[in-house]
Formats: C-alpha cells, sequence, structure tokens
C-alpha cells in the first residue's frame, strides 16, 4: 500500500526494468501491457499517412467532369465564405481520371503507384470538418476537438490497447520534416498520462534524441537510472502523485530499452535490394528517398508491435497540400513524393500478411474548392473532401458516400470527423463509447459525444 501510495504508479515500471537486470528484487505488473478490447478487432496496429495542408478531393479521388465542362466559367452555385475570398472561376483538374483495378475506382494521374493499388483502397468521398483554418481543422482532425489540448487519436489507441511492443513507444510519429499547423500537440497526450504522447522520430542516423548510452557500460548505466528513480521518488515523497514525474521514470526506463532496439530498428540495410527500390530509396529525388525511408520504418514499426503510426510529409514540397496558386506544379511535387512509397507500403504489407491486421489511413484536415483562388490555385474546403482507408478490415475497391457534382458539398452518406474516430476505434476491437477517461468531472473520450462507426465499409 505504502509502494502504490507513496511512489505512484510511475516507480512500478523502472522497478520491473531493475529487477530484469538483477539490480532489484521486486517485479511489478507491466502497465504498459496489451489490453483487452471490448470487442474482437480487425485491426492490431494503425498507420496514418498524413497529407499536411489538404489535398483537393476533386484532383485525387472524386472525379468530377462537370467541372472540365465548365472550367473558366463563372462558378455556379453559391460560394461559402472562403479562407482569403480571392474567388476566380470553376477550375477544372489538370489530371485525367482512370478507372483501376476489378473494381473499376477512379484514380487521378497524379497517383500511378496508388491506383495499382486501387483493389484495396476504401475511398471516403463525403467527409466534411468544421474549421477551415488549417490549425483549428488539425487539432479536429487528429484529436476530435478544435481547440488545442485534448489528447490525439494515437494517445487514445495507446491508452485504450496497451502495446504489443517493450521496446519502442506505442505511439511513434515519423517526421519527414513538416510538423503541421498546430505543432505538437497535434501528437499530444491532453488529459491522458503524459505516457501516452507520440514519439517524434526524425529522419537521418539519430532519429530520437539523447537516448545515447553515455555511460561505459549497461551497469553504469543502470546505477544512473536508479539514482534518479531515488531522486524522484524523494519528490514523489513530498508531492504526492504527479503525471509528469511518473512519465518520466517510464521514460527512463523506455529509453534504456530504446538504445538497443532502435539502431536495429532504422538499419534498413538489412532490407533486401528489391525491398529498397520497391520503397524508392536509390532515387534522386529527396522526398521520396524521405518518405519512402518512413513508410519502410513504419512497416517495420508494425511488424514490432507498435500501435498508431503517423508519417509527416517530407520537407522541400512546396508548401505541403497547401496549394493556393501553382496547384499543378505543387500537387505533382507532394505526389511524387508520396505515391511510391505508399503503394510500396501497401503491396508490402500484403505480402507478408500484415495488411489484414493493419489500418491505413489516407488524408489531410480537408479538400479544396472546385473553383480558382486567384487563376491557378485552390482555397480551403472543408464541405465535402476525400480521404481514404485500407486494410485493417476494411472493404477495399470500393466508394463511400459522395460530394455533389462539383465536388463541393457532400450531399451522400456525409461523414465527420466523430465518425472516422469511431470506426478507427473500432476495427481496433474498442467501442468508442465506452473508451472514456475522467477529466474535468465528465467521462470523456476522443469522439467527444456524437460519432458513428460506419459498419457499410467493414468487411
Amino acid at each position: 500500500m505504502l509502494w502504490n501510495t507513496a511512489l505512484g504508479a510511475g516507480g512500478i515500471g523502472l522497478t520491473a526494468l531493475l529487477a530484469e537486470s538483477g539490480l532489484a528484487a521486486q517485479q511489478e505488473e507491466n502497465p504498459f501491457a496489451p489490453k483487452p478490447t471490448h470487442f474482437a478487432p480487425r485491426a492490431k496496429s494503425v498507420i496514418f499517412l498524413y497529407m499536411d495542408g489538404g489535398p483537393s478531393q476533386v484532383d485525387t479521388f472524386d472525379p468530377k467532369p462537370l467541372l472540365q465542362a465548365e472550367s473558366g466559367q463563372p462558378f455556379k452555385m453559391e460560394i461559402q465564405p472562403t479562407q482569403f475570398d480571392n474567388n476566380g472561376n470553376t477550375l477544372g483538374s489538370p489530371w485525367k481520371f482512370q478507372q483501376y483495378g476489378e473494381s473499376g475506382l477512379p484514380v487521378s494521374d497524379l497517383f500511378p503507384h496508388v491506383a495499382t493499388c486501387a483493389d484495396d483502397l476504401c475511398v471516403l468521398r463525403s467527409m466534411t470538418s468544421k474549421f477551415s483554418e488549417h490549425t483549428n481543422a488539425n487539432y479536429f482532425l487528429h484529436t476530435g476537438h478544435g481547440l488545442q489540448g485534448r489528447p490525439s487519436m494515437g494517445a487514445w489507441a495507446a491508452y485504450g490497447l496497451g502495446t504489443e511492443c517493450q521496446n519502442l513507444p506505442a505511439y511513434v510519429v515519423l517526421n519527414g520534416g513538416l510538423i503541421p499547423p498546430g505543432g505538437l500537440d497535434c501528437f499530444g497526450s491532453g488529459f491522458l498520462p503524459a505516457t501516452f504522447q507520440g514519439s517524434i522520430f526524425k529522419d537521418g542516423a539519430n532519429p530520437v534524441a539523447d537516448i545515447s548510452r553515455r555511460e561505459p557500460t549497461e551497469a553504469a548505466q543502470l546505477r544512473k537510472l536508479k539514482l534518479m528513480q531515488q531522486l524522484d521518488e524523494q519528490l514523489l515523497q513530498k508531492t504526492g502523485e504527479i503525471d509528469a514525474i511518473e512519465s518520466a521514470i517510464r521514460n527512463y526506463e523506455l529509453a534504456f530499452r530504446m538504445q538497443m532496439e532502435v539502431p536495429e530498428l532504422m538499419d534498413i540495410q538489412s532490407e533486401t535490394q528489391a525491398t529498397q527500390e520497391l520503397y524508392g530509396l536509390n532515387s534522386s529525388v529527396d522526398g521520396l528517398k524521405t518518405f519512402g525511408r518512413s513508410c519502410l520504418i513504419a512497416r517495420r514499426l508494425v511488424e514490432r508491435g507498435v500501435r498508431f503510426i503517423q508519417l509527416t510529409c517530407p520537407g522541400g514540397a512546396g508548401d505541403r497540400w497547401d496549394q493556393h496558386s501553382g496547384l499543378k506544379a505543387n500537387h505533382e511535387k507532394n505526389a511524387l513524393h508520396v505515391d511510391q512509397p505508399i503503394a510500396a507500403l501497401i503491396k508490402d504489407l500484403k505480402s507478408r500478411g500484415l495488411l489484414n491486421d493493419t489500418l491505413l489511413l489516407w488524408g489531410g484536415e480537408f479538400g479544396r474548392t472546385p473553383f480558382a483562388q486567384g487563376t491557378d490555385g485552390r482555397d480551403h474546403n472543408p464541405f465535402g473532401f476525400s480521404m481514404w482507408m485500407a486494410g485493417g478490415g476494411v472493404r477495399g475497391g470500393m466508394t463511400y458516400g459522395a460530394t455533389d457534382e462539383y465536388g463541393y458539398h457532400a450531399i451522400e452518406n456525409r461523414l465527420e470527423m466523430h465518425d472516422l474516430h469511431a470506426t478507427m476505434l473500432h476495427l481496433l476491437g474498442m467501442d468508442h463509447e465506452r473508451l472514456t477517461f475522467r477529466f474535468s468531472g465528465r467521462d470523456m473520450r476522443l469522439t467527444d459525444v456524437a460519432g458513428n462507426v460506419v459498419h457499410d465499409i467493414i468487411a
């Protein structure tokens, strides 16, 4: 009783590590052990391919012939207020659409590689957001709330399910170079224990700061950890349970384990040359190589049991997917960087029997307008846009929902972010109404007081 009340739960994790190393006698239950699901899961892990800035739905996965027919003409629907209020005429897509696979799913010429995976994609054409500004829309996409401070969906997944990997964080963000508007709070744990926040892995030889061993031997390192534990315990005895201190103790333990695990994880030279070619790692395009490495590492994280992995876009591709001007050139740069690696990830997971257990989610915080901003850009459009899912129990080769004939507003099977989150949690085996955390006098959840599981897209 004194151990739990005086030192808090945070002391348990490091004690377990020290016991395994022969430096302590007490072995406690691991607080990060996999937790039982509410029902049988279809997916064990999630990979969120986050397209920062808002790809244009009418240029990617939602073809609109009327846009082409009326391109250059005044837009014939009522225009809602836009972010920059510099609205031009109807703007047809610079890219053609073709049908792919046995399903005949339409995909734009922007994505020739992803198009070869058409029969694995479930395109959600009727997504909506409550926000048309990047920061608030990003919080809404990531946390289900338009203001900062709420737990991200990755944190909720880690909190609800624990992790099958004890040597890596349950929630990893592979940062290709662009942290989204809204900053690190997009990956935060909010009012959940800090342990569940996203851990940022940078691209390069040293992806995680400050985990390199500073001591000459493992025994010396463990003595240092034990001293830090004792100092933290003394503080906890004075203050009572404090999440920041308890989480720090857990982080000491995890960092020790990561010292051995991370170098092996990042050693992609151990992959076959064919696999490296598949992901584009020998490309002359830096952004493609960066995102290709992230996709390959995402697969390796899934193999190790990491629960939630998010990829950010590589730098150097214009202004993200946020093309207020120069739509054609900049959307093509962004697509070039991600198209081949994403297709490689789908095919690689599938060939290894991992796609059925891994849910892929692709998309940004909103879409783009079917009319021009200026002459050659598109403004923000939260009223109807496309995202897609693949694997993890989702039906492939299909579309769900629809926008109007211009691709402006969702008009059929309209979806909100809470519906997306509820469906994701359902596929992970969790009832979104039962996954709660008591905070500020009520039981909080990722989906707040909304959200419906989209059963029609589940295989």
